[in-house]
């Protein structure tokens, strides 16, 4: 089988996402850093464990839900935790689960770079979509995570 090549409008769109994530990316990433000391990953990691029931999460299952590699989702709760924004414990009746707790330090920092968090994310794409092409937008990008998390993208 011979690999179609991306037509014109199918380049378009995969430039497009391709510049508009990593453009984003780094603009969050550098707010994150000047507002909490933190880098993206870190700023995700802390804010899932924000959500979680108890703020915390088994590290197996953190790794899973933000598409992370044990071995990286190791390292930066090591960094995290060096910093006191989070700890870890043993679960409870799993020997070999471990818990990544937030802190009350992890909680502060969270909130201290959440506004600018929320600022660069909205004036840089929410607030530039009306709310058609943001339920398009989401349905879309929701429809490829689904396929590649159901084909082993993790």
């Amino acid at each position: 089988m011979t690999e179609r090549w991306l037509d014109e409008t199918e380049m378009r769109a995969w430039v497009a996402f391709l510049d508009t994530s990593n453009l984003l990316l780094r603009r969050i990433d550098q707010q994150l850093r000047e507002d909490g000391g933190l880098t993206q990953p870190q700023y995700e990691l802390l804010t899932r464990l924000a959500e979680a029931p108890g703020q915390r999460m088994r590290m197996a299952e953190l790794a899973l839900a933000l598409v992370a590699s044990r071995s990286g989702l190791t390292y930066q709760v090591s960094q995290l935790e060096k910093a006191g924004l989070v700890r870890r414990e043993a679960y409870t009746g799993d020997d070999r689960g471990i818990l990544a707790v937030l802190t009350e330090q992890g909680e502060q920092a969270l909130h201290r770079a959440a506004p600018g968090h929320l600022r660069v994310v909205r004036e840089n794409l929410i607030d530039l979509l009306d709310r058609d092409q943001l339920a398009t937008l989401a349905d879309t990008l929701s429809r490829a995570r689904a396929h590649l998390r159901a084909t082993g993208g993790a």
